[in-house]
Parts: C-alpha cells; sequence; structure tokens
C-alpha cells in the first residue's frame, strides 16, 4: 500500500489558533455617566474582516474580525447625545487552506472563517460591556455572505470603507 493511501486526507480548512489581538473599553464620562443614564444605551456597531498572508509560500492566513461599538445615551431629537462606552475589539484566527484553489481562498477567508471567529468575539464584546458596568451588547447574525459581496462591489473605490454597520 502506498504512503498516499494510507495518510489520512487534510481538511481544507484548518483553524490554528484563536486569539484577541486587541481589546479596548472605555467609560469617558465615567462616574457621572452611570448615575445620568435612565435607559440601554443606544449602541452603533461597526464590523470589518481583514486578512492577511502570513506566509508567503504556504497558504496560512491571519483572519481578524475588527468590531467598534460605540454607546451613546438616547436622545429625542433636541440634545446632543453622550458617548456612554466605546469598545475596539480585534479578534483573529489563524488559519491554513489545504488543497483549495486559489479562486476559493476569498470566499473562505471573507465568509467562513469570520462566521468561526463570530461566536467568540461576540462574548467578549458582551462580557467587556457587562464587566464595564452597562447592559451587555449582544451582537445579532452577521451576513457575511452579504458583508463579502458588498466588498466585492465596492472594490475599486478610492477609500476601502468598513464593510458592516449594524
Amino acid at each position: 500500500m502506498s504512503e498516499q493511501a494510507t495518510a489520512p486526507a487534510q481538511p481544507p480548512l484548518v483553524v490554528n489558533i484563536q486569539y484577541t489581538k486587541d481589546l479596548s473599553f472605555e467609560v469617558p464620562n465615567a462616574p457621572a455617566i452611570f448615575t445620568s443614564l435612565r435607559s440601554a444605551p443606544h449602541v452603533n456597531i461597526n464590523l470589518d474582516v481583514q486578512v492577511r498572508r502570513i506566509e508567503e509560500a504556504h497558504t496560512v492566513f491571519e483572519v481578524t474580525l475588527a468590531v467598534r461599538a460605540e454607546g451613546t445615551t438616547p436622545t429625542d431629537g433636541s440634545d446632543k447625545p453622550t458617548v456612554v462606552f466605546i469598545a475596539d475589539l480585534a479578534y483573529a484566527g489563524v488559519f491554513t487552506l489545504n488543497g483549495v484553489p486559489e479562486a476559493q481562498h476569498e470566499p473562505i477567508l471573507l465568509v467562513e472563517c469570520p462566521r468561526l471567529l463570530f461566536p467568540f468575539a461576540r462574548n467578549i464584546l458582551a462580557d467587556v460591556t457587562r464587566d464595564g458596568g452597562l447592559p451587555p451588547v449582544m451582537l445579532g447574525p452577521i451576513d457575511f455572505v452579504g458583508l463579502w459581496q458588498q466588498r466585492r462591489s465596492q472594490q475599486g473605490l478610492a477609500n476601502i470603507q468598513p464593510i458592516a454597520n449594524a
């Protein structure tokens, strides 16, 4: 029997490691904001997916899910909102693609990899906002296929913007 026949096939996508690359949480108006906040803050979410090849000769990539959540006081339109908190999270993973044609790298790296990272980033964001004395920010499901298609349609623009506002 040949060695190739006995060797188990490698999976096409391998998660080598996942990690918090960067995390920042700020409550700029503490402690006063805690006494004046009467309802849950309005939260604006910006999400971006970044991909970087780690080894040129290999198919090893770092995929980073960058999330920025900014909470502001709810307003009735007559007053200016106050920043309640700012949370920045970069949650990353190192992925290896085995035997995947080059043409399929982009959808795997910009759709499947972020989909694997998302639940962990979601939990970190919820924990850090809750531990910061505020209601936890619970991100809803993200349509990574739609975000990837949106990014592809924006290619060629001078300034690349975050691929999602939720």
